[in-house]
């Protein structure tokens, strides 16, 4: 059974940094490209950010280049996104997935005050 499962959000304030995680398992982890993706009230979710299978390459969405890294640990099973210099902008809902398929995780919320 393929399991995602997200955690870290929280409320935090401009300029402040959170971690969040995505544990997963039921597959084979570093066969898969992990992306963070994110959806706001009343916008389409959009892809935030990629890693490939063992980490060797990254991508980042424009609007957060320089202020999120993404990591993984295939021994764990995990994916991460390192969120530094948050802007109320940033505030959604963020969901971890595994490939371009079908496997999402519940997501977590994220929400930055000003």
């Amino acid at each position: 059974q393929v399991q995602l499962v997200e955690s870290g959000g929280g409320l935090v304030q401009y300029g402040e940094s959170l971690r969040l995680s995505c544990a997963t398992s039921g597959f084979t982890f570093s066969r898969y490209t992990m992306r963070w993706y994110r959806q706001a009230p009343g916008n389409e979710r959009e892809l935030v950010s990629l890693i490939t299978g063992f980490g060797d390459s990254t991508n980042y969405a424009d609007s957060v280049k320089g202020r999120f890294t993404i990591s993984r640990d295939n021994t764990k099973n995990t994916v991460y996104l390192q969120m530094n210099s948050l802007k109320p902008e940033d505030t959604a809902v963020y969901y971890c997935r595994a490939g371009l398929g079908s496997y999402w995780g519940q997501g977590t919320q994220v929400t930055v005050s000003s």
